[in-house]
């Protein structure tokens, strides 16, 4: 009986809520944008302009590949089972990755589906692969290495033994822990153990050189210890790579030292740290001190190294991820420029030694302080081709803390990843730590294109599905604040055809002039008319406008002013930006900004913790009122408290909810603008805004209710039609025409809900059961009417009939969304919900759906047009030198066997090639055909047909000369080459050289 006399104690005589039911009412999982774990590995696929970043497997998610494109394009791969991904390759058409389970799965680009997995005989400590080649070569604990045939998705017969175990016999067991092609002999292969490297010849089936650091007595190593100068070490290998032209091979300690070695006589060039240079020899001292005087410096282990190159091979630098000083205060990737490359075949050993000594330059490329970077990936222009180090543009750097940074190479500059990466790559680009939704109108945003000055597209592979259109849905714009104070916003669209897919971004940072301190606290867009307004932890609330930038390019210098409460920063405009979101004025308040709303007129109101209540008039802009929300009971007109004034005063208060409405007040028989304020004590404030003489607006208290718990919604709607009666523009220029809205208030608090007539009528109640209620909205299904959503925590969303409050139906989100978390969840008027499953990932849900679970994604990765490119070789001065050239058709029968049949993909490129002639042919015979008639079409007569088939007999007659005439010329010349043979041999017969049998062989032969 309850829910029958809510209608009537409200003042509401409809059921807006009379068309649902529960059958209407079931969770649809839409999208997913983020990244579901910590990242433990990167990719990247210059052929197919795709990037690939695995995860670990951690309490929020499982390990999986994300496969991400340009736009929106993306593809999750599940592994086969719960594991973390180690590493990944990109091989042609297929993707090849490792686990923590030392199982290797292979997936298809083209199905974006597994194609097989396979366990070697050992725990997989490297994996190498090349483009070219249908076979993935697998190094084992044991130092074995075997082969996998990706092609027929089986094990290869090649197997190779541990080879530093067959050189030194007495060493101790060592797992492989690097493998790398030659960069031009694709039949030398580099093996890096854990005493040493050894370069293997496909070839001769044997090692050719061996390489093995030692450090004598006396001398002092990468490490910084001096107590272990005395004593002979062999510091181990971490890393083994080329030179981008093959000449040297590079190895990496775990003392951090790095080796150059010379890759045809196996002798050591230079040793030498990021720092010093010219280690392991007697009497050279390296500066390794402390951080005070007597102590020495801990280096970083080598996490990563690339030998990268510019588009000429032999201009080279080394890029390194570790090796400094834990005491530095600088952190970031190193570079080591060496610059042109001396020729080997002309250049001295102390000029060799040199190139290395003393690099052109060294500098670091910064990263966010007090953070490693432990892996990174390149980003090469075109080439798949030297280790991924070809002529790179760019560096994506994974830090410690699982973030990424994206860089430029080799200057180092930041690179911004809006509309550079996919979205979901911005939640840890740096961490996001706050998320709002915004429900923008579709034309407003289809308009707000942001033109930022930008390099080159890092990812332009794939192609995105088709979905359907919703031409007449507002867009939800997804408000995402990063950790280093930059807010972006995107659309994350219904599960429909994203129209606008680019994405804005603020710096919170360059607004407010400073770079620490820029946490944010609320963030809040204006649907109509695209003003942002971000609210700080510090206090600050910064306001953004959408307009160009007559700066534009120019950096200028800031200008205080300040006036009406607030203060200008139009000039802290980004200079790279031309047109988009820039701040207009700064508001600073006392503590966090606790509550923050933007509305459609006009106008932002904005609580802080410390109890102030501010509203802000962009038509200024100027601050028409401030006040303090615990002052406010002493002003209450007719509000009723359940507390004490004793308790009230006892407990802080502050804003935590606000909301514009246009409608009628209890007792007048007029609208206007209205303002209500939640606070965390179950207060709700009504203030009216009214235009003054002076072409301003004056802002009134005019009353107050109180409720029990912390105020979580405040919901305006007609009472009448039900409708929202928020302060929409269309709402205030009907007030001039004395247009009247009859409307009620619906307050959501974490313990009730009431729905009353403001400011103060006793109004329906319903208090929750056992649960608290962390987010609620108003939501609306189609013409079927309205409902209150809400979600709670024990990991349920329940929706309740509108005036009456009765629990229309009821399901579990807990199985998707981070139940601690739902505080921070958004909930749109039509029924979506975003919120956190993860650290790092939201979902978007919508609850007028079927039920069904997250769809996998149908957008396309492969493009079958983007061949790749021939591979490099030695050069001719190699050749002529004696060095056997070996093509990856080779390969494939080494690797292979001998009676392995050709690859499907050498089947297809055979078909595509033949089909590509035959194209050529009819596209020939066609032109021809149409260069040779004139005029109107007419049918060949006899006599037409008699001379043409005495031309082409003519034609075959003057082939069938020219062969016979070639024939008689072949005839000519082998007769002529016997004789020049004979007349060698009889010379050297004479000579004792050869005997006279070689030459009738020879004729014999011939």
């Amino acid at each position: 009986m309850a829910h029958l006399l809510r209608g009537k104690q409200s003042g509401v005589q409809r059921d807006f809520s009379a068309g649902l039911n529960p059958q209407l009412f079931a969770i649809d999982e839409v999208t997913r944008y983020g990244i579901n774990s910590q990242i433990s590995c990167l990719a990247y696929d210059p052929v197919q302009s795709l990037l690939a970043v695995g995860t670990n497997d951690t309490q929020y998610g499982g390990g999986q590949i994300y496969v991400f494109g340009q736009y929106r394009v993306s593809v999750a791969l599940p592994l086969p089972r719960k594991a973390s991904v180690r590493a990944i390759h990109f091989v042609a058409d297929k993707l090849v990755t490792v686990d923590s389970k030392n199982e290797i799965s292979v997936f298809s680009l083209e199905t974006a589906r597994i194609l097989a997995s396979y366990n070697p005989p050992g725990g997989v400590t490297a994996l190498v692969t090349d483009p070219t080649l249908d076979f993935a070569l697998i190094g084992l604990q044991n130092g074995d290495l075997v082969a996998y045939d990706l092609d027929r998705q089986s094990p290869a017969p090649l197997r190779i033994p541990n080879l530093w175990k067959q050189q030194y016999p007495k060493a101790r067991p060592t797992p492989i822990v690097t493998l790398a092609f030659h960069p031009r002999d694709i039949g030398t292969f580099l093996i890096g153990y854990g005493e040493g490297a050894v370069i293997y010849s496909f070839k001769t089936d044997k090692p050719t050189k061996f390489f093995r650091y030692e450090i004598p007595p006396g001398a002092q190593g990468g490490d910084s210890d001096p107590t272990t100068n005395n004593i002979s070490r062999y510091p181990r290998l971490t890393q083994a790579l080329w030179h981008p032209t093959g000449t040297f091979v590079l190895t990496g300690h775990e003392d951090s030292s790095l080796v150059i070695w010379d890759a045809k006589d196996g002798r050591k060039i230079l040793a030498r740290t990021i720092q010093n240079a010219n280690l392991g020899e007697t009497g050279r001292a390296t500066e390794n001190l402390g951080s005070s005087r007597g102590t020495f410096a801990l280096k970083c282990p080598l996490f990563r190294i690339a030998w990268c190159c510019k588009e000429n091979p032999d201009d080279t630098g080394i890029l390194i991820a570790g090796g400094t000083s834990t005491t530095s205060l600088e952190k970031g990737l190193t570079f080591i420029d060496l610059g042109q490359t001396p020729v080997y075949a002309t250049s001295s050993w102390q000029i060799l030694s040199q190139h290395f000594e003393k690099p052109k330059r060294q500098h670091t490329l910064p990263t966010p302080p007090n953070i490693e970077v432990v892996d990174f990936c390149l980003i090469p222009r075109k080439s798949p081709y030297y280790a991924g180090s070809h002529d790179p543009i760019a560096v994506i750097a994974l830090l410690s803390s699982g973030e990424m940074v994206t860089l430029s190479l080799p200057s180092g500059h930041s690179i911004n990843p809006t509309n550079q990466l996919h979205v979901s790559l911005s939640y840890v680009h740096p961490f996001i730590n706050r998320v709002e939704l915004a429900y923008v109108e579709r034309t407003r945003w289809l308009g707000m294109v942001e033109n930022r000055s930008k390099g080159p597209p890092i990812l332009k592979g794939g192609a995105e599905a088709k979905h359907p259109m919703m031409r007449f849905a507002n867009r939800n714009i997804l408000q995402a604040a990063h950790a280093d104070g930059t807010v972006r916003m995107w659309d994350v669209g219904h599960g429909d055809e994203i129209e606008n897919q680019k994405m804005l971004q603020v710096d919170i940072a360059r607004a407010v002039g400073r770079s620490n301190d820029v946490d944010v606290s609320k963030m809040s867009m204006a649907g109509a008319t695209g003003e942002l307004a971000v609210g700080l932890r510090a206090g600050e609330v910064v306001i953004f406008t959408w307009g160009y930038n007559k700066d534009h390019g120019k950096e200028v210098r800031h200008v205080e002013a300040k006036g009406f409460g607030l203060e200008a920063i139009k000039d802290r405009a980004e200079p790279s930006v031309k047109e988009g979101l820039h701040p207009l004025t700064m508001f600073r308040g006392q503590g966090q900004v606790t509550a923050l709303k933007a509305s459609d007129v006009g106008f932002i109101a904005a609580g802080f913790q410390q109890g102030g209540l501010v509203v802000i008039d962009l038509r200024g802009p100027a601050v028409i009122y401030q006040t303090r929300i615990d002052e406010l009971s002493g002003q209450s007109k007719g509000g009723s408290f359940r507390r004490s004034n004793s308790q009230s005063q006892q407990k802080a208060e502050w804003p935590t909810c606000i909301e514009f409405g246009v409608m009628s007040l209890e007792g007048e028989d007029y609208s206007s603008i209205l303002l209500f304020v939640g606070s965390n004590l179950g207060r709700v404030a009504t203030f009216k805004l009214l235009p003054g003489s002076h072409g301003g607006y004056s802002v009134n208290f005019v009353g107050s209710t109180a409720l029990e718990g912390q105020v979580v919604t405040i919901a305006p709607l007609d009472s009448e039609l039900g409708d929202p009666a928020a302060a929409s523009q269309t709402a205030v220029a009907g007030l001039r025409d004395g247009r009247r809205i009859d409307g009620v208030l619906l307050v959501v608090t974490a313990s009730s809900v009431k729905l009353f007539r403001p400011p103060s009528a006793k109004g329906a109640h319903k208090t929750w059961d056992e649960v608290f209620c962390d987010a609620a909205a108003v939501v609306r299904y189609q013409a079927a009417g309205y409902a209150l959503l809400g979600l709670f925590g024990d990991g349920t969303a329940k929706t309740y009939s509108i005036p009456a409050l009765k629990q229309i139906a009821s399901a579990n989100i807990s199985h998707i969304l981070d139940v601690r978390r739902l505080s921070e969840a958004t909930i749109t008027p039509t029924g979506d919900v975003v919120g956190w499953t993860g650290p790092s990932e939201v979902a978007l849900l919508n609850v007028w759906g079927t039920g069904s679970d997250l769809t996998r994604s149908l957008d396309k990765l492969l493009n079958v047009e983007a061949l790749i490119p021939p591979r490099p070789t030695i050069s001719n001065v190699e050749w002529m030198t004696g060095t056997l050239h070996v093509t990856p058709a080779d390969m494939d029968a080494l690797i292979g066997g001998p009676d392995r049949p050709p690859s499907k993909r050498m089947i297809e490129q055979k078909r595509a090639e033949e089909e590509q002639q035959r194209t050529m042919k009819r596209s020939a015979a066609a032109a021809a055909a149409g260069s040779s008639s004139s005029g109107e079409k007419e049918e060949e007569g006899y006599w037409a047909y008699m001379q043409r088939q005495m031309q082409e007999r003519t034609q075959n007659l003057n082939i069938m000369g020219d062969s016979m005439d070639r024939a008689e010329e072949n005839s000519s010349n082998w007769a002529d080459d016997v004789n020049k043979f004979v007349s060698k041999q009889k010379k050297k017969a004479v000579l004792g050289c050869e005997s006279l049998l070689s030459i009738l062989f020879y004729v014999v032969q011939r």
